[in-house]
């Protein structure tokens, strides 16, 4: 998605100057005349951005999925303030990337998801199940009797791993997804 905003973007701006032009406004600057002079840019380049500035917004999916295609470019992600010169290393990054999904990812953040429970151990779970969740007594015992249930989620190895103890010495049965 990154990509398609970062074409986008060199064509929004094209038109919005062709805009303040016809206007005769500018904004964030103080003269024109003060703005530093740009290097000449070779016409092939100028039509070929001319000609990309026409384009609707379909159309311009429909090109950058086209040149994906062609040029064997990957999905990136790059930040929303990237810019242009940015997308030329990160191309040819695009190699390194599929090394790295060789590699086992190890996975860091888990839901932690309580399975069952020991009968004689269910009023210390339901407490700590309060206590973690801030519920109400009632609420934590039904969510306690209504396992298979997720505890949270979206938590760090090391937090879920902890909690993952705690719950397992007091009798239940807990799963890290």
């Amino acid at each position: 998605m990154s990509m398609i905003r970062q074409s986008i973007r060199p064509a929004l701006r094209s038109v919005t100057a062709r805009r303040i032009a016809t206007v005769g406004l500018r904004y964030n600057s103080t003269d024109a005349a003060a703005a530093p002079a740009k290097a000449p840019v070779d016409t092939k380049i100028s039509t070929i951005v001319d000609q990309i500035s026409t384009l609707t917004l379909l159309e311009t999916s429909q090109l950058i999925n086209e040149l994906k295609e062609r040029l064997n470019i990957s999905e990136i992600a790059m930040p929303a303030a990237g810019s242009a010169a940015g997308a030329a290393p990160a191309a040819q990054a695009a190699p390194a990337e599929e090394e790295t999904k060789e590699e086992v990812e190890e996975k860091t953040i888990f839901a932690i998801k309580l399975e069952s429970f020991d009968a004689k151990s269910k009023p210390k779970i339901i407490k700590e199940v309060k206590g973690m969740l801030g519920l109400s007594l009632v609420e934590s015992k039904k969510f306690v009797e209504s396992a298979p249930k997720v505890l949270k989620e979206n938590v760090a190895k090391e937090d879920a791993e902890k909690i993952k103890a705690t719950l397992e010495g007091l009798g239940a049965k807990i799963t890290l997804e």
